[in-house]
């Protein structure tokens, strides 16, 4: 090694899977690193760099950082393919086999995309899901850290599949939902069949994709170590589980809070594939202390016509305030011509306000939000954690079902509304969310904020962890 190389902070590579989700939290981790002088090369799909340089000041926020750089590549889709709701597990089948194999013939290319002033790649931070990488990574004799981006317990589910088959919990029947699955060490206590991911609810135990799910889950352990966007008080006992399979694990989160925290400030880049519509934090400054319930379900929930209809006579009727973010093509089979009833909008002019997209974490810090009715996808979950917003979940799929249910029965910080969609409930669950329980539940949730707060502060378990992070990552330097 020349003695110019030998100078050059650690460079390491950034793969998460091409979705907002995703690319969030790894973006968090990405900056993270860089404020401790790593070189990083973030890998994004073209489609969604040109969404980010047209939609937010993502490039330009990320010149603080001179060792930065998104490295775009295709993603395999056709530029109109919608990339949400049953469609996204299109996106997940071409990352794993077009990007993998165009990013085989990148890096065998681009000499591990080493230039005058960078190293080639010291260790590569792919995505969990991606598991092209293990290969790619032992093949090349490349160190390989996995990112986790769903929460400790949804992995553990998933880690865990095996055990529900042969414990004969999956298949279950519809009238077994609520019963305790009671094969998922340190989950036995809480966790109904209904709370099990979703892609577990199969009548065939040779379902294809459930044992996919549960492989690549599994192949994590070939990793050198692996990151997970938690803390240590939040999911302690199952991390504790998880460490027993693992070689290195590093709970850094939450992600959002622990960048904020390191830099200082809340200026943070966003990697917001719509444009965020700053005018509802006008509409916020309008109204009373904690009497807005926000409601978004992120960036690949879609709803029928009728799931929509009942969410927004729900809102409406409960007198509440609400911020609704309503991104296009939020609605599946939607008829443009079909417009809400006389109530629903007069209610809303009363009570609401409307946006195509929010910026999330402003809104859930504003003094005016109360409550947050979510999907309960884990990036929004941490932000209402540290943001202290208690939540009202309704998951849409996958790790999101797990979610919910820390939510209600484990953190208690919140309702648990999966598989109900009508009006009445939702009305009943906003009331109790915003005035039944409303001091017990704000309580709670600024308990667990100042703990998230905590984890990442100078001393903290996260703080901590990711301080041995990038000490593992500064070893491998040869």
């Amino acid at each position: 090694m020349c003695s110019k190389e030998s100078k050059l902070p650690p460079h390491v590579l950034i793969f998460p899977l091409p979705a907002q989700g995703h690319m969030n939290s790894m973006l968090n981790l990405a900056q993270l690193l860089c404020l401790s002088d790593i070189h990083v090369t973030f890998v994004v799909s073209e489609f969604n760099h040109r969404r980010i340089l047209n939609r937010t000041a993502s490039d330009s926020a990320l010149e603080r950082y001179p060792g930065f750089r998104f490295q775009p590549i295709p993603d395999g889709l056709p530029k109109d393919h919608p990339r949400a709701g049953d469609s996204v597990i299109d996106v997940f089948e071409s990352a794993i086999k077009f990007m993998g194999s165009y990013f085989d013939k990148m890096m065998g290319e681009k000499d591990l995309l080493a230039s005058a002033n960078t190293r080639p790649v010291t260790c590569i931070i792919a995505d969990g899901v991606l598991s092209f990488a293990a290969d790619f990574a032992a093949a090349r004799g490349i160190p390989l850290i996995y990112f986790r981006t769903i929460s400790a317990s949804a992995f553990w589910a998933f880690f865990c599949t095996d055990r529900l088959v042969e414990a004969n919990e999956i298949p279950f029947q519809e009238i077994g939902m609520d019963d305790l699955v009671k094969s998922i060490p340190g989950m036995e206590g809480f966790l109904r069949c209904r709370d099990l991911p979703s892609f577990c609810r199969v009548n065939d135990t040779n379902d294809p994709i459930l044992w996919s799910l549960f492989n690549i889950t599994r192949q994590t352990a070939r990793a050198k170590a692996v990151i997970m966007n938690t803390f240590g008080y939040l999911e302690q006992p199952i991390l504790s589980n998880i460490s027993k399979h693992m070689p290195r694990i590093y709970a850094i989160g939450p992600g959002n809070a622990h960048l904020r925290s390191r830099l200082g400030d809340t200026s943070t880049p966003s990697a917001s594939l719509w444009t965020e519509d700053r005018n509802c934090i006008n509409w916020l400054n309008a109204q009373e202390t904690k009497s807005v319930i926000y409601v978004s379900f992120g960036s690949i929930t879609m709803v029928t016509r009728e799931q929509l209809l009942e969410f927004w006579h729900g809102l409406v009727n409960s007198k509440h305030k609400f911020l609704w973010v309503m991104r296009p093509g939020f609605i599946t089979g939607e008829d443009e011509d079909r417009i809400p009833d006389v109530e629903l909008e007069k209610g809303t002019k009363e009570n609401g306000y409307m946006v195509e997209w929010a910026p999330q974490e402003e809104v859930l810090n504003h003094p005016a939000v109360g409550g947050f009715l979510t999907h309960s996808g884990w990036n929004s979950t941490l932000e209402s954690i540290v943001a202290g917003v208690p939540m009202i979940c309704w998951p849409y799929f996958g790790d999101q079902m797990v979610n919910s249910r820390l939510v209600s029965e484990v953190w208690k910080i919140g309702l648990d509304i999966k598989d109900s969609c009508n009006r009445i409930a939702i009305e009943n669950a906003v009331r109790e969310l915003m005035e039944v329980r409303r001091d017990e539940f704000l309580e709670r949730a600024d308990h667990l904020a100042k703990m998230a707060k905590q984890a990442v502060s100078e001393g903290g378990s996260s703080y901590c962890d990711l301080n041995g992070l990038i000490e593992y990552i500064d070893s491998l330097i040869i």
